[in-house]
């Protein structure tokens, strides 16, 4: 099992490219299977959860051929609707192959999911919707089967809460569904968007991605299209605030500015000098002492709960008491006492975490709990002083293409063992 091995207290200083975005990588591989003709992708991560879903495409009958950054699908035959256990049992995303298999081939089987223990989050969304397309839906031994012998149906659907899976999962299915379909209280994610964009160049009739309802009108077949994945902006955020916490002038290449808004903003209001020295580019330098600023994670366009491990261990380098409340996951503070561990003074009630800045971060060994816990245990490393020891870091890996190669570019000390 790999560990990262940080010495910290080094400065970051240079340029990081983005790689492209796993959040949208993962529905646009599974769109994939929508149509008998071949899907070119291209800004593929090369992360964990991207071979999963890979190795899952294979499983199912998806022949992938690699070419220079692009990657070819092609579903001509599905020969086993099916999503087993023992392949997607690290993944949260394999729900998302449900409304795609259902709607190519009438049927489907699909593990519940697993992946990050953060908190619930529920298939039932996913399920409800796709009985109001006309599915017939059971659960037994941990798997759902699903079933439309006779094809999906358009259906006005509102989700309860905000979901993106849900989302993509339910705007897949109703692209092959008979008339319209429109979904209300829709995700507004770029990742969203981004599967939009792409199911357009396959055929579909989308409108209204990226506001609260999108509506859907049904077509026969798609066909081929060639697509590249939007950046990833958890990993740009991330590195930001890597910048922020202990670099001198970083830069993130190949990004949408307007995709971090929420977080850019916070940091200018902590003390950072944000520009952009292009279009594709954010810099950031620390230009006052580190000022506590308060988070509360939202849905999109607000402050993702993706970053908020990462503005936690921020926050311990600054001059104050911060306040992060957590609204979207209710067990997503595992990295307080791995934090604490490392002298983090943190405390937690219920949704709400105190944290009491500035304190003297040292290295220490840590273990990572999830995907994004990972990461701000990273940020962490790379503040204190002496050497900090980070294990399980295949769950950095379901997320971040080369972490540690990217950051020894710009200065970090930082070597996988």
């Amino acid at each position: 099992m790999d560990n990262f091995v940080i010495e910290g207290k080094h400065t970051l200083t240079g340029e990081i490219p983005i790689s492209g975005s796993k959040n949208a990588a993962l529905p646009a591989l599974a769109a994939t299977v929508l149509t008998e003709d071949t899907v070119i992708l291209e800004r593929i991560p090369e992360v964990r959860d991207v071979w999963t879903m890979m190795r899952l495409l294979k499983h199912i009958g998806v022949c992938i051929e690699q070419s220079d950054n692009a990657y070819s699908f092609k579903s001509e035959l599905i020969s086993l609707p099916e999503a087993p256990y023992n392949l997607v049992k690290t993944m949260r995303a394999s729900s998302l192959v449900l409304g795609p298999l259902i709607a190519r081939t009438g049927r489907a089987r699909v593990s519940m999911p697993g992946g990050c223990a953060i908190g619930a989050r529920p298939i039932d969304l996913h399920m409800n919707a796709l009985e109001q397309l006309g599915a017939r839906i059971t659960q037994d031994h941990g798997y759902v089967e699903a079933q439309a012998p006779d094809g999906l149906h358009g259906s006005n659907i509102r989700f309860e809460r905000v979901t993106v899976t849900g989302t993509e999962d339910i705007m897949m299915a109703a692209v092959l569904a008979r008339g319209e379909t429109v979904l209300e209280n829709a995700a507004l994610e770029p990742e969203v968007v981004d599967l939009a964009n792409l199911l357009k160049k396959m055929g579909a009739l989308i409108e209204g991605e990226g506001t609260p309802t999108i509506k859907i009108q049904g077509v026969d077949r798609l066909r081929s299209a060639h697509h590249a994945i939007i950046a990833d902006r958890i990993e740009a955020g991330t590195f930001l605030i890597a910048g922020l916490a202990v670099g001198h002038g970083l830069t993130v290449t190949g990004v949408h500015a307007a995709h971090l808004e929420a977080v850019t903003e916070k940091m200018s209001q902590a003390g950072a000098e944000i520009s952009y020295p292009r279009e594709d580019a954010i810099y950031v330098e620390p230009k006052e002492p580190l000022r506590a600023v308060d988070i509360s994670t939202q849905e999109y366009p607000g402050f993702p709960t993706d970053m908020q491990a990462q503005w936690m261990a921020l926050m311990t380098q600054a001059n104050g008491k911060s306040q992060i409340v957590e609204n979207i996951f209710e067990n997503r503070f595992m990295h307080v006492s791995e934090l604490s561990r490392m002298g983090a003074k943190i405390s937690l009630a219920g949704n709400h975490a105190s944290v009491h800045g500035k304190t003297t971060l040292s290295g220490a060994a840590v273990m990572a709990s999830d995907l994004r816990a990972s990461a701000g245990l990273l940020i962490a490393a790379l503040a204190a002083s002496g050497e900090t020891v980070i294990d399980r870091v295949y769950h950095i890996d379901r997320g971040y293409e080369d972490i540690e190669k990217k950051l020894a570019a710009v200065g970090a000390h930082i070597r996988r063992v």
